[in-house]
Order: structure tokens, then C-alpha cells, then sequence
């Protein structure tokens, strides 16, 4: 048997796909598994054992000609089935045309009626690795495996110099990750602080991102610095130094995580590291909450007129006052600090 997984999205969506991976192989474990993902997340699944191949898009440069390749080399490689996770244009048109017998996926794609198989997809509390299941379930079953990432033995190296200190003894450290792409999912750069202020003096603090969310989070560490300094611990920013892998090694040990709505959620889920998830605009039964066996949701604690606003955030908040993240008490976050 040969299967192509299509997830063409962001990187959280990518981490969740896993789980499609992981559950046929339980099924099939002779099957040959590739998939295809957007260029940038190609080395989340470059170390997964699971996987024959993972096959690249390059959205960013020559879109449509580089679609037509992708086009072409799907339809040579004779899959036995496309299971396609991603609910947009693009990817049906892969699907479409891959030339496959069994095309499998979500009927919100706009050219699904050319699939073989149509599932549906609905925000209904359920969990999206649940609703990926959907697509597999004919072939397996209805239970939905774990997502998961395969850091190597050179992301543990590349990790471990931050899970111990110079003479080589264990650290106590949380990872924060503060930052995402939405405004309205991120919790404001001041609640982090406020919450920095409540961390005992023997734990270390690593602030995680992209090179990208460097400035935050060196905005967070010069802010609590001093204060950091006086109570005992380190604040370090890490944000663009580590890969998705590397990170995710480090996050795996961690006596908790933090994060928003946002990858760094799901590379907890994927490595069944403790997590401690912050929502503000959006809320966990959209699909996207942890799944990690010590798992936390945070959210303000009343119901508001206007949340949820939207499933992926905005750059401003719509009604001009952010309560939804300001008024979250940064003691729900230290309480889940064992």
C-alpha cells in the first residue's frame, strides 16, 4: 500500500496531521506513507521514521508552476490513496488530479465532489486530530492516534546544553512561548511579565519563536531581567536560535510549557510535554486545545458578549478592549507550576 497525507496549511495543522501518519502505520506498518506539506515545514517530518518521503510545495516562489510539478510527480508515484487534511483549492486540485482511485477528504473543499470519499467538517467541540480521523476511519478505525515529532540525537545535543547547567546537573526550567501571529491570540506582552514576576527563584526561564518573535521576547526578557537577576533566575531568549525539532527536545523536559493558541501548543501535544495553553480570542472547542497528558487550558473565567470573535484571530481586537486576554489572572497560569 502506498499513502499520500496532504497538509499544505501552517505548522500547528502539519503537527496535527501527524497523527494521520502515525495510525496508518499502526495499521499498515509495510505501507509506504509520504506527505506533502508547504515549504518551511518540510523538517518538522524529516526525521520521522514513519515516513517515506515528504514532499515539498514551494508557495512562496513560482506557485502555480511549482503546483504543476508537485501535480506531476503525485500522479507518478501510483498512490493507493490521498487522504488530504487541508480544506482549500490548492490541495484539491492535487487531490484531484493525482490519479489515485481513493481520494479522500473534507466536503469544505471547493473541488471535494471530485474526491472519492467526503467527510465531513465541523466545529463541534470535536478535536481536529478527531475530525482528521474522519478520513481514515473506513481503513482503520474511529480512534484517533497522538500526534508526534521525532527529534534526532543531534536536536537532543543541540537541546541538552539548556537542560542542565555547567557542571552538568539538571535545571529546573519552563519554556514560554509568547508570541503568534494573530494579535488577538496572543496574550499581551505585559500579562507575560506580570506572570514572569510570579515564577520562583530556582527555575529558569526560556522565552521560545521564530526569528521573528526575537524582539518580543527580547522585550520581555529586558523587562524582567533586573527582576529575574534579584530573585535568582535566568531569563533567556532563545527565539529564532533553535529548529522546530530542537525545540521541540527542549519543551519535552520542561516542568511546564506556555504557550498561546499556536504551534508551539501542538509541538507539546506532539512530544506529550507538560502544557499550559493560553486563549484569548479563540476558545479550545474550535479543535485545537492540548493533548498532552499534563495539559491546561487557560481562559478568563466568564463568558463574553464577544468571544469567540473569529476561529484564527485578528490583528486588532474588534471591539477596541481586549478583555478577553487582559482579564485573564496570571495566577491561573502559576498555579499549574507544580
Amino acid at each position: 500500500m502506498k499513502f499520500l497525507v496532504i497538509q499544505t496549511a501552517f505548522i500547528g495543522d502539519v503537527i496535527l496531521a501527524t497523527a494521520l501518519v502515525e495510525k496508518l502505520h499502526a495499521h499498515f506498518p509495510g505501507a509506504q506513507i509520504d506527505m506533502l506539506v508547504r515549504g518551511g515545514n518540510e523538517s518538522l517530518l524529516e526525521t520521522n521514521p514513519k515516513l517515506r518521503r515528504v514532499i515539498t510545495w514551494n508557495k512562496k516562489q513560482d506557485k502555480i508552476s511549482n503546483l504543476l510539478k508537485i501535480i506531476s510527480q503525485v500522479r507518478k508515484e501510483n498512490y493507493d490513496a490521498v487522504v488530504n487534511a487541508h480544506r482549500f483549492f490548492s490541495s484539491g486540485l492535487i487531490t484531484m488530479f493525482s490519479g489515485t482511485k481513493e481520494k479522500t477528504g473534507f466536503r469544505k473543499n471547493p473541488l471535494s465532489i471530485f474526491f472519492t470519499r467526503r467527510v465531513k467538517h465541523s466545529l463541534n467541540g470535536m478535536h481536529e486530530v478527531e475530525r482528521n480521523q474522519k478520513l481514515i476511519e473506513h481503513l482503520t478505525d474511529s480512534k484517533p492516534a497522538p500526534p508526534r515529532l521525532y527529534p534526532s540525537a543531534a536536536d537532543d545535543d543541540a537541546a541538552q546544553k539548556f537542560k542542565t547547567d555547567t557542571q552538568g546537573n539538571k535545571l529546573k526550567y519552563i519554556c514560554i512561548a509568547p508570541a503568534s501571529v494573530w494579535f488577538t491570540k496572543q496574550f499581551p506582552k505585559e500579562k507575560w511579565i506580570e506572570f514572569i514576576k510570579t515564577i520562583p527563584g530556582d527555575v529558569t526561564i526560556y522565552l521560545l519563536g521564530s526569528s521573528s518573535d526575537f524582539d518580543l521576547c527580547e522585550s520581555i526578557n529586558h523587562q524582567t531581567s533586573n527582576l529575574s537577576r534579584s530573585l535568582g533566575t535566568q531569563t533567556v531568549n532563545l527565539a529564532g536560535k533553535l529548529s522546530f525539532l530542537q525545540t521541540a527536545s527542549l519543551m519535552r523536559n520542561a516542568q511546564m510549557n506556555y504557550t498561546n493558541d499556536s504551534a508551539p501548543l501542538h509541538i507539546a501535544s506532539a512530544m506529550n510535554a507538560p502544557v499550559t495553553a493560553v486563549f484569548c480570542s479563540t476558545i479550545p472547542q474550535f479543535g485545537f486545545g492540548p493533548l498532552s497528558q499534563k495539559s491546561f487550558v487557560t481562559e478568563i473565567k466568564y463568558k463574553l458578549y464577544c468571544r469567540p470573535c473569529g476561529l484564527h484571530g485578528y490583528r486588532k481586537c474588534p471591539e477596541g478592549h481586549f478583555k478577553c486576554a487582559l482579564e485573564i489572572d496570571v495566577n491561573d497560569l502559576r498555579a499549574t507550576l507544580a
